[in-house]
């Protein structure tokens, strides 16, 4: 596969072309953020980890029946991906209040909510990610009624699935950060599904595995992420 001129670089990876226009490369940097890019740094070894959990995660799913944009893994930080319009929404599903729900909610981290929540937020970086609501969906039109209940009942079918996962090697998916794309009318789960994405904590001890530790300079970011990779990766072998 011919790798072509770079189309879009992120703040943790960069896409590019192929000579099939029907699929792209991604590629994942080392590079890490925190609100909103207004912290920055590097977390050795990131953008491996991140490519080689998220290969094994969007398989578990795919066997699972979700569609996904991922093809296969083409080498340490390079996967070969499915061309999407990106949908500028992020999902957010949310098992135990954490992050920004404790302090919106003046709720401790750690309280197990009853049932999963869903949170939407507008993808622009340059208004800082904003909530928004169904109806400012649709006022924006970033989504048909149709494809935000499909994009709902998938976000909530895939944290099902991977708490199943995740609880079966230790780890406690707290929350998670979904996007989704179109590619030829199908609505797919795009992008990456990591401890950049997702809070993952250690289910005995509570220890974070996940870029809290980067955002709190808690330290142990690199042996954090090695944790997950070993914990997700080698179970799944």
């Amino acid at each position: 596969m011919e790798q072509r001129e770079l189309l879009y670089e992120g703040k943790a990876k960069q896409l590019y072309r192929t000579s099939d226009p029907d699929v792209l490369i991604q590629h994942f940097k080392d590079d890490a953020t925190a609100f909103n890019a207004k912290k920055r740094g590097t977390i050795v070894d990131k953008g491996i980890l991140n490519n080689r959990m998220s290969e094994v995660l969007f398989r578990f799913l795919e066997e699972q029946g979700v569609p996904t944009h991922f093809v296969r893994r083409l080498n340490d930080r390079d996967m070969l991906v499915r061309a999407c319009e990106i949908v500028k929404i992020e999902v957010v599903a949310r098992n135990l209040v954490a992050g920004s729900l404790a302090k919106r909610l003046g709720k401790p981290e750690g309280e197990l909510l009853p049932e999963p929540i869903l949170e939407h937020f507008y993808k622009d970086d340059a208004l800082d990610d904003p909530m928004i609501n169904d109806w400012h969906i649709r006022y924006l039109k970033l989504a048909t009624a149709h494809e935000l209940s499909h994009i709902n009942e998938t976000a909530l079918r895939v944290n099902a699935l991977l708490r199943e996962f995740l609880d079966q090697r230790e780890i406690v998916l707290v929350d998670m950060k979904l996007e989704f794309g179109r590619h030829h009318g199908k609505l797919l789960l795009a992008d990456e599904i990591c401890p950049d994405t997702c809070r993952f904590w250690d289910k005995q001890s509570g220890e974070k595995l996940d870029k809290d530790r980067f955002r709190r300079d808690m330290g142990g970011v690199e042996d954090a992420y090695q944790e997950a990779t070993r914990r997700i990766c080698t179970a799944a072998a």
